[in-house]
């Protein structure tokens, strides 16, 4: 059940309740604007505006009746307003005041997770200054290959995240589009004056042109978006996973007091929360998918679409906020083990170290293709015999005929391989520039907004 996954803040921003409420501040901004131009008497909108409250039973009642809930919601509102009630809705079809409507709480959803990746790249950027020096084995394909650092690592997940940043903020802006243009899209019965009004208190664009809806190719970015932003998660999750495993324990996840892994084996420490990320994200993007089918609808709109959205909108942002505190939660209380790390590296009896008496052959006018062969002919021997790196390159004629014993030995620091983690790390926490975004009129607070986030983060 959806309910596992649910935080407090979230979850209420997509329950009935507050569905409702912005239906009906959506409805009462109309009847303003039309009691403002004269089209409604003022007296109707204090009327509806004063005594219209959320009924969730009786709005449940009417749509088992007429199967219509936004026909169900206005009927509940009209029984509380009697002849005002006829003013409700003017001029409006129902995807005005559903996508507009929708368009707010998927903002509200994307100041959540805006918060929640904001949150992330602290602890990460918390946990790239702490292991900065904190050297482990860099490995492709699975295999070791040169030293790195483990902040190095963090770092490298922290300036994903801060793209991930900006491309929620950007989604955010892309979603923040409403209509009240009627029917087919025409203001055939209400003006774009009554729109730009409703707009500008929701903090809303007006949508440029419509047909009877928002078109759904906005709602498809959104969600891969949050999509994208979840892949992000199961890449680092699944990393995690590998440094836990038996044959590696170089770092694992948080395992509290209490807490058991398996029913059967009492030895089991699990990487449980690396793993429910991993699972959650491949829902996302499930997500994502059903999102790019409801791009095509047939002529101005059908409904297709919208048994999907009811799904698919909420429970993406439901998860990602979920997987969003979990991972943050992992990561603050990340166990890092450098000893291992060390002891990790050590295995492969020092043929990381290679390109260096590689190239070091390389600048003593070897041949590349000679020098290449020498050196892997020295590293398959270490391999097969689990050697010495190191012992079998001084012993070596070729190699002895070329390089200083003191050459050779300088090529085995693995601090020789991390001069430039100093400018890696101000590209990274200090030179790169604030995400920037490029608003309609209206829009400068959530730039400013985006840009008050990148600043406490630096």
């Amino acid at each position: 059940m959806i309910e596992r996954y649910c935080r407090p803040k979230m979850n209420a921003l997509w329950e009935a309740k507050s569905r409702y409420a912005v239906w009906l501040k959506v409805e009462l901004l109309v009847c303003e604007a039309l009691a403002e131009e004269g089209t409604i008497p003022a007296v109707a909108y204090q009327t509806i505006r004063s005594k219209a409250k959320i009924k969730i039973g009786r709005i449940d009642a009417l749509e088992k009746v007429v199967k219509h809930d936004v026909i169900a919601f206005l009927s509940s509102i009209t029984e509380q307003v009697g002849e005002s009630g006829r003013y409700l809705h003017w001029g409006m079809t129902s995807s005005d005041l559903v996508d507009t409507s929708l368009a707010v709480l998927l903002q509200k959803a994307s100041d959540i997770l805006i918060e929640d990746i904001t949150a992330l790249m602290n602890v990460l950027k918390e946990q790239a200054l702490r292991h900065k020096e904190t050297v482990m084995m860099g490995r492709s394909h699975g295999m070791h290959g040169e030293p790195i650092t483990f902040g190095l690592k963090m770092a490298l997940w922290h300036e994903e995240m801060r793209r991930n940043l900006t491309r929620m903020i950007c989604a955010r802006e892309e979603i923040s589009f409403g209509k009240i243009s009627g029917s087919m899209g025409t203001y055939a019965h209400l003006s774009p004056e009554i729109e730009a009004f409703v707009m500008k208190k929701l903090s809303l664009s007006p949508e440029p042109i419509a047909n009877q809806i928002v078109q759904r190719d906005r709602h498809a970015h959104y969600l891969q978006t949050l999509a994208l932003i979840a892949a992000s998660l199961e890449k680092f999750a699944t990393e995690i996973r590998h440094l836990q495993r038996t044959e590696v324990m170089e770092a694992e996840e948080p395992f509290t007091v209490g807490q058991k892994g398996s029913s059967s084996m009492p030895h089991k420490r699990n990487p449980i929360g690396c793993e429910n990320i991993c699972g959650l994200s491949r829902v996302i993007r499930s997500h994502a998918m059903t999102a790019l089918e409801n791009v095509t609808l047939w002529h101005e709109r059908d409904i297709s679409h919208s048994g999907p959205e009811r799904i698919i909108l909420p429970d993406s942002a439901l998860l990602l906020d979920f997987m969003l505190d979990r991972f943050t939660k992992i990561m603050a209380d990340l166990a890092v083990y450098p000893k291992k790390m060390i002891k990790n590296m050590e295995k492969s009896g020092g043929i990381v170290f290679s390109q260096k008496v590689l190239l070091l052959l390389i600048e003593k006018k070897v041949k590349r293709e000679e020098a290449y062969g020498v050196i892997q002919e020295i590293a398959s021997t270490v391999l097969e015999k689990e050697g010495s790196f190191k012992k079998e390159t001084l012993s070596n004629p070729f190699v002895l005929s070329k390089l200083t014993k003191e050459e050779i030995l300088s090529c085995f620091d693995p601090k020789g391989y991390l001069k430039a983690v100093d400018t890696i790390y101000k590209n990274i926490f200090v030179a790169t520039a604030t995400p920037r975004m490029t608003t309609r009129a209206g829009r400068g607070k959530i730039a400013t907004s985006a840009i008050s986030m990148r600043s406490a983060l630096e």
